[in-house]
């Protein structure tokens, strides 16, 4: 019986290949076992969902008379650059006697075949394999264990609906806002796009809005042989605030005047031995929040790289992986992979002699790991020294996580002191390194919170001081402290807050559904958007001109903060990710998908039935045009790149690049000379370049009509050189 296997991707399809016979042969598009059996591959998702556009050439133009918009039952469409595979699984499926669903053990992998199967109208025999790592031990297990698709078709239907939805609330609330707002640009709103809008508003309001008040910390400067900060243990009736600090100043001032020069005496003395683990590997997300911190890098442009060092170099393993652990097998693959990296980088040489391979970190646990494992270094050999910068940066990271699995774990002696002075308890806490196992490896990450040490820890060795010893108070130290607001967002810090989104919803009951969401996940608690998607959807506020950098931090321009004035709160909290969430994972039929679009369109019409009353003063129109004085800048974001233009186009026809969100410098008109193209008459432009060879600048003469006529001459003395 043979059977045709449809993997999510060309890597997985090698791998069953390779376990489902004694060998195989590639040939267009798909390998064939030597049992008879063939195995296909898609690129992801290979179809996608249509556009209204598709169903009537109406909607190509934007109209409110139109909306909302919605079609059941909805169509899909063969993305362009997918139709040669699409073609070649379709040609597979006919001449199969039973399919495998091969795709990724999720909701979306479980989509992206049968809705392939469903689109050629399939009535063949479906089979579900589920692998989660290529390791080929861990894939004949998954071989071995087959079962009925009908098991799991229940999680593409919940994957569809959740895409059917995004598109309907996308098109139909990015259309109404943009046309009620009377826009150029675009105005988009989304379930994950809106909510991420609102955090960096809400926190940029909260800073400006931040008002100066003070705080006071108390401490004392302890002698016992040997000298060490202790800091104000409060009381119960203490003046203090929310946070457990001294708001009283005078309070705090006689504290310090009461214990200046006393006998003090400690009444307790407790260490602990504690150790830590070393952090786990990387998933995307984790890195490309390290990234941004050490070296300024996008999100979008981590994901890049990290294509490019998995498609390209084959040195790392899948890159948009939500997960940080590692299946128990893929330990014993720990000696091979140490000595890759070390052939593949020099810097990593006296490290991985060090390591231990034999140890077993929290990080191998194969209960934890969901559809993708971390990501980490391959087998594949390639010289690192001669990729690009950024690349190797990337390439160390991931290196440098994996390497630490195999150190042993950080132990310290950890003191705690408590010491009495004139009736008021003080606390110190000192950390001693007693084995700085895969610290060794992160020594000198500065600004590395996940590896940081207690704060409050002093770098002192306490441990020899002892109970009820006697001692002195040789100062009363007083601290007057500024209370700061929570500080702006920087890339890293949006992305982390991303994964604990449900803290900013306000109903308990929908914060609790969006935690739960994720309680198999080690790094997001309540999370929205996806490693995949984050990074492109954070772009995409950009480039629509609602969010701007300044230095490091991101703040929201005024189109942004209007637009979410203007918006509900259940659209720019994450409260909606939690509402459809907890709808969506109660459908098993496909009859009920569109159950729930239904119940959506019903919200949907709501909303877009009040954006019509709305009266949206969305548009900034601070920047007046330079060139009429009566109009107004508007940032175009609907072509390529986006643009300033003038609101009384095409009257005025003034326009200005964009430079990081606001209007750049206006270009300098180019002057045309009196001398003229001898190869079609048009007039010539001076212009001016630089020597790849000399690096020395220089004068030529360009034809005005390029790019239809290409013809440069030499200068000569200010005019062209025709000969």
């Amino acid at each position: 019986m043979s059977r045709l296997f449809i993997a999510e991707k060309p890597e997985l399809a090698k791998a069953i290949a390779s376990q489902v016979a004694s060998s195989f042969t590639k040939n267009d598009g798909y390998f064939e076992c030597s049992n008879g059996d063939k195995v296909t591959w898609c690129f992801g998702h290979m179809l996608k969902l249509s556009d209204p556009e598709d169903y009537d050439s109406k909607y190509a133009k934007w109209n409110m008379a139109d909306l909302p918009f919605c079609h059941v039952p909805w169509t899909k469409k063969i993305s362009d650059d997918k139709k040669k595979q699409v073609s070649i699984i379709k040609s597979l499926t006919k001449n199969a006697q039973s399919i495998v669903n091969a795709g990724d053990p999720d909701d979306e992998g479980q989509l992206l075949v049968d809705e392939l199967l469903e689109f050629f109208g399939n009535n063949k025999p479906v089979y579900r394999v589920l692998v989660n790592d290529y390791t080929p031990a861990i894939v004949k297990r998954a071989l071995d264990g087959i079962e009925s698709n009908s098991k799991y078709e229940h999680l593409g239907f919940q994957a569809e609906a959740r895409s059917v939805a995004d598109q309907l609330f996308g098109y139909n609330l990015t259309r109404g806002y943009t046309l009620q707002a009377g826009s150029d640009g675009v105005l988009s709103v989304g379930r994950v796009q809106t909510p991420i809008l609102g955090l960096v508003v809400r926190r940029y309001r909260e800073f400006n809005s931040h008002k100066k008040s003070y705080y006071y910390n108390v401490k004392g400067s302890f002698d016992f042989g040997v000298t060490y900060i202790g800091n104000y243990v409060v009381r119960d009736n203490d003046p203090v605030d929310d946070k457990k600090r001294i708001i009283d100043k005078v309070f705090a001032e006689n504290i310090k005047n009461d214990i200046h020069g006393k006998p003090a005496i400690i009444t307790s003395v407790v260490t602990e031995k504690k150790q830590t683990n070393p952090p786990l590997p990387y998933n995307l997300l984790t890195l490309q929040s390290d990234a941004s911190r050490k070296f300024g890098y996008k999100p979008d442009q981590v994901k890049a790289i990290t294509q490019e060092l998995r498609e390209k170099y084959k040195l790392i393993t899948y890159n948009r992986s939500d997960c940080e652990y590692l299946n128990e097998e893929m330990h014993n693959d720990a000696p091979a992979v140490l000595n890759v990296i070390s052939q593949n980088s020099s810097i990593f040489k006296n490290v991985i002699l060090n390591a231990n391979s034999s140890i077993k970190s929290r990080a191998f646990n194969s209960d934890k790991v969901s559809a993708h494992h971390a990501i980490i270094p391959t087998q594949s050999t390639h010289d690192v020294s001669t990729l690009k910068e950024e690349l190797k940066n990337i390439y160390f990271l991931i290196a440098r996580a994996y390497i630490a699995q195999f150190y042993p774990k950080y132990e310290y002696d950890e003191t705690t002191v408590i010491t009495e002075c004139s009736g008021y308890q003080f606390k110190t806490v000192s950390n001693v390194p007693t084995a700085w196992g895969w610290k060794t490896l992160y020594k000198n990450d500065v600004g590395n919170d996940d590896i940081a040490d207690n704060p409050e820890a002093q770098n002192l060795d306490l441990r020899s001081l002892e109970n009820n010893s006697q001692g002195n108070c040789t100062q009363g130290i007083f601290e007057q402290k500024e209370t700061k607001p929570a500080p702006l967002y920087t890339i890293a810090t949006l992305l982390k807050d991303l994964t604990r989104a449900a803290k900013y919803i306000k109903d308990p009951k929908l914060k609790q559904i969006l935690v739960d969401k994720d309680k198999d996940k080690a790094s997001d608690h309540g999370s929205i958007g996806t490693p995949a998607t984050r990074d492109s959807i954070i772009a995409t506020l950009f480039n629509r001109g609602f969010l701007v950098e300044k230095g490091k931090n991101i703040i929201p321009t005024t189109t942004g903060e209007k637009l979410y004035d203007a918006l509900p709160d259940t659209i720019k909290y994450p409260d909606m990710t939690a509402i459809w969430h907890e709808q969506i994972k109660e459908i098993r039929q496909k009859n009920e998908v569109q159950n729930f679009i239904s119940q959506l369109m019903n919200f949907i019409s709501s909303e877009i039935d009040q954006v019509k009353q709305k009266q949206l003063n969305v548009v900034d129109k601070s920047h007046k045009c330079p060139t009429c004085s009566d109009g107004y800048l508007k940032k175009n974001t609907r072509g390529k790149k986006p643009f300033w233009g003038c609101s009384n186009y095409p009257n005025c026809t003034h326009t200005q690049p964009d430079l990081k969100g606001k209007p750049g410098p206006i270009m300098k008109k180019v002057e045309l000379s009196n001398f003229e193209c001898k190869s079609c008459n048009s007039k010539l432009i001076l212009r001016q370049g630089k020597s790849s060879k000399t690096k020395k600048n220089y004068k030529f003469w360009s034809c005005s009509a390029y790019p239809k006529c290409t013809t440069t001459y030499l200068d000569n003395n200010g005019a062209p050189k025709y000969e």
